[in-house]
């Protein structure tokens, strides 16, 4: 597979005021010292320091930079693409230069574009604005450099094209990264120099951070640390790598030398950039080519090369790529979540007109969570009534969900009705000549018949009350097509259907330990420690028998696979490299066996997508057939197999 991922590195040297030839030595010490990354970043006027004031007038500091430049360019290995800061004199002026050498030359120059000349700020004094300079050339050595602002550096090889902002250009509405991005950039550059006072570093990241966001780019910010001059300011060397609004390093008053590397990865941004249609294009730039080498430095990469550099890179891969680690954000999800999902349902009580809603509840996990939407619903719509319906198949049915059921119904005050299945379904089975009785694995007629019973039956007394069936089935179940083709697939409203089945016990834990009704509480977690189980065969002793992971494989792994296939279109050896970084316990061949069983169920079972009811959409992977996912129900999954075969 081609790879995309890049180790990038934002690097604060020890700097001396003014002192050339010492700065040049710690870039270039720095840069040898981290040959492995493909970007290396320095803050904005690195070569000469910050703080020169005044002395950016001194030809001498001027040509000692220029001459610096080119003997740090033949320290940059044919790897990597380095980026120095320096004053530049260009015809009758002096710029705030961004530098990107890479291949052993000068192959660029970037103006800063905006000055900022008011508080502690007076680059104006010193520094004209690049803003007029498109694509010029200037003289350095006898060669001629591109120098302007409409220039991109791009390796072909991985697709990584950088783009630049300095400083000031991250703090202005009209962003040159903006349109940089809209050109192509995929990387955006930031040679900073800013100040600390109190309240600018949480600006400052969240400015960062919405600017890879908005962009789909990786952002990289490198500022000037603490021996810039302290006459009147104090530099933090506050550093930060983004990517897609996603914070991957920051650093802030560190111990200098300092150098913080992340690996960004371009098929994120490569994906959502082709999935976001309202994504803007734009011209005018020339693009200059460079080196930028991607981990391991192997621009076409086995699953088991890449496994090996995620390991080696510490590169953290979350099990649980729907559920938030941290515990406060994890719980700030789970309640927003509900709040969707609620909010969706009232808005569909308030249009129909129709208030009772009428729900099955099995005492698992799904219903569960539908059945607390609607009580939140409720909270809404004061005259919504509940009206909810356990229908146990004696002798599938255990006592312990049997139980969990009734206690739930009571401990959230709904109006609770029972219907036993077990003799309709018989006779139902010995009408069509089935014969009525279990006849071991892979009976579907005895288990859908039980399914397609339930939804009958709440089809009907959702009628006979004037109500509207609100469906229980998750996105997980949906994507794996665990669900009975118009029984519990169907229903009027499906609150959960974008709802992964790993995040489900995490609403309903987080709902358990934040109410104050305790028997509430008990039973929540009776539920969630439950074997996730349809019971649609006979039980074992009085103990669940039929158990849905022995079945379709875990949940968590599939839902993993689910993520990285909806939300990135990773490839299979990409996605098999992710999952073994993921859950080192698992072998290869057991990995790879479970993304087969994933794939096939995965394209399948579309059929069933393709006639979903209506539901909330509550994150950014979703199977509706309406929204975000349309697949034809006869596609082929022979080129997924294959390509799982050799990997």
């Amino acid at each position: 597979m081609k790879n995309k991922m890049i180790k990038v590195s934002v690097a604060m040297p020890s700097l001396k005021i003014a002192d050339v030839a010492y700065n040049t030595k710690q870039i270039i010490r720095m840069i040898q010292d981290h040959a492995d990354s493909g970007v290396m970043l320095f803050p904005e006027l690195s070569l000469s320091g910050y703080t020169c004031a005044d002395l950016f007038f001194q030809r001498s500091l001027l040509e000692a930079c220029k001459e610096a430049l080119a003997e740090i360019a033949s320290a940059v290995p044919d790897t990597m693409t380095a980026v120095v800061g320096l004053p530049l004199q260009y015809k009758n002026k002096i710029y705030n230069t961004a530098a990107y050498l890479s291949d052993g030359k000068i192959c660029g120059i970037v103006p800063k574009i905006n000055i900022p000349n008011y508080g502690e700020f007076y680059e104006a004094r010193w520094f004209a604005s690049g803003k007029d300079i498109e694509k010029d050339c200037i003289k350095i050595h006898d060669e001629n450099i591109p120098f302007g602002t409409k220039y991109l550096f791009t390796d072909e090889r991985t697709g990584a094209c950088l783009g630049t902002d300095i400083c000031e250009d991250l703090w202005v509405p009209d962003k040159p990264s903006t349109h940089a991005c809209m050109a192509g950039a995929n990387i955006i550059v930031n040679p900073s120099a800013s100040d600390e006072v109190i309240g600018k570093q949480d600006y400052r990241r969240m400015m960062v951070l919405q600017q890879s966001s908005s962009c789909y780019c990786a952002y990289l910010y490198c500022s000037a640390a603490m021996d810039e001059s302290s006459t009147d300011l104090v530099f933090s060397g506050h550093s930060m790598i983004a990517e897609n609004g996603r914070m991957l390093k920051d650093v802030i008053f560190p111990q200098t030398p300092c150098v913080r590397s992340g690996i960004i990865d371009l098929d994120t941004i490569d994906y959502n950039r082709l999935h976001q249609s309202t994504y803007p294009d734009t011209q005018g730039y020339e693009r200059i080519p460079v080196s930028v080498s991607p981990i391991a430095q192997k621009y076409a990469i086995t699953s088991d090369e890449l496994l090996a550099k995620l390991h080696e890179e510490e590169y953290p891969v979350a099990r649980n790529p729907f559920v938030p680690a941290d515990d406060e954000e994890r719980w700030k999800r789970c309640r927003k979540i509900l709040q969707i999902q609620a909010h969706g349902l009232a808005t569909r009580v308030r249009h129909t007109g129709i208030k009772n809603l009428v729900i099955g509840i099995s005492g698992g996990l799904d219903s569960t969570l539908a059945l607390l939407v609607c009580h939140e619903a409720q909270r809404i719509e004061k005259d919504i009534h509940i009206i909810a319906y356990t229908l146990p198949n004696r002798g599938n049915t255990t006592s312990l969900t049997y139980n969990n059921a009734i206690d739930l119904m009571k401990s959230l005050e709904v109006e609770i009705r029972e219907v036993a299945i077990e003799e309709s379904v018989k006779k139902h089975l010995e009408d069509i000549g089935h014969g009525g009785t279990y006849k071991g694995e892979n009976d579907v007629t005895y288990e859908n018949a039980q399914a397609r019973m339930r939804t009958y039956i709440l089809m009907d007394a959702a009628n006979m009350d004037n109500g509207i069936v609100v469906g229980t089935g998750d996105l997980s179940e949906l994507a794996l097509g665990w669900c009975t083709y118009n029984g519990d697939h169907m229903s009027m409203y499906g609150v959960n259907a974008s709802v992964p089945k790993t995040l489900v016990q995490y609403i309903c834990k987080a709902y358990a330990l934040a109410t104050d009704n305790a028997e509430l509480r008990r039973v929540l977690l009776s539920i969630i420690d439950t074997p996730i189980s349809p019971e649609l065969t006979p039980n074992k002793d009085g103990q669940i028998a039929q158990k849905t992971e022995e079945k379709i494989g875990k949940y968590d792994l599939n839902d993993f696979f689910l993520f990285y296939v909806l939300r990135y279109g990773f490839c299979v050896e990409k996605i098999l490299a992710f999952a073994l970084r993921a859950y080192p316990e698992i072998s290869k061949e057991t990995m790879k066996d479970a993304l087969k069983r994933f794939y096939n169920r995965f394209f399948h079972q579309q059929f069933k997508r393709s006639c979903l009811p209506d539901g909330p959409k509550v994150g950014s992977v979703t199977l509706s057939p309406r929204g975000d996912w349309r697949m034809p129900s006869d596609a082929s999954v022979s080129l997924w197999m294959k390509e799982i075969e050799n990997a």
